[in-house]
């Protein structure tokens, strides 16, 4: 990858997904009725919680656990944990938080050209996949930093991973890939 097509790729995060545990029981119904911006699910057994900023929407379980999505950055997801922590201690509860983990990042990039999927997909058979009838995007899996990519023919990839840092890994990896397979350009 040359210094010049660097610049040109933007992965931008659209979600974080994040868990935490709040290491003691909570009664989703004293949530319900005192807390704000709350949804009661009593036939799932969780409630929603949302805070406008950092905006994220928080499933509570009555074990006490806890997951937060919704976060655009690994530090957002970890504030936002935090201050629904302390929206919980504010109603009563003896809330410690603990075990915080991002779990998931969600991430969309486009590349600079369009690509040929059919020749992707060829090139990389057995970790790449494209199934037309089902889904507009080739699938590509990388086992060993468990990221997955969805490549569409306009050039635009999502990429869903555990982390931001395996998220960018991701897209430097596949780049070189797509990029031999590129579209030539219509004049």
């Amino acid at each position: 990858m040359d210094s010049s097509n660097d610049d040109a790729l933007d992965i931008i995060v659209t979600n974080v997904v994040a868990t935490f545990r709040t290491r003691c029981h909570l009664n989703l119904r004293t949530i319900a009725l005192e807390g704000t911006n709350v949804i009661y699910k009593p036939e799932v057994g969780k409630v929603l919680m949302k805070l406008r900023k950092p905006k994220i929407t928080a499933s509570i379980w009555s074990s006490g656990k806890v997951i937060c999505t919704g976060a655009t950055s690994e530090d957002e997801a970890k504030l936002g944990s935090r201050r629904l922590a302390r929206c919980l201690q504010k109603l009563g509860f003896k809330v410690r938080f603990s075990a915080f983990k991002v779990v998931n990042v969600l991430a969309v990039c486009s590349m600079p050209f369009a690509v040929h999927l059919i020749d992707f997909t060829k090139n990389n058979r057995p970790i790449a996949s494209y199934e037309p009838e089902l889904h507009p995007a080739a699938t590509y899996r990388i086992k060993n930093i468990k990221a997955t990519i969805q490549v569409f023919s306009t050039g635009s990839i999502t990429v869903t991973g555990p982390n931001v840092q395996n998220v960018a890994t991701a897209v430097e990896q596949v780049y070189p890939l797509l990029f031999e397979c590129r579209k030539p350009l219509c004049k």
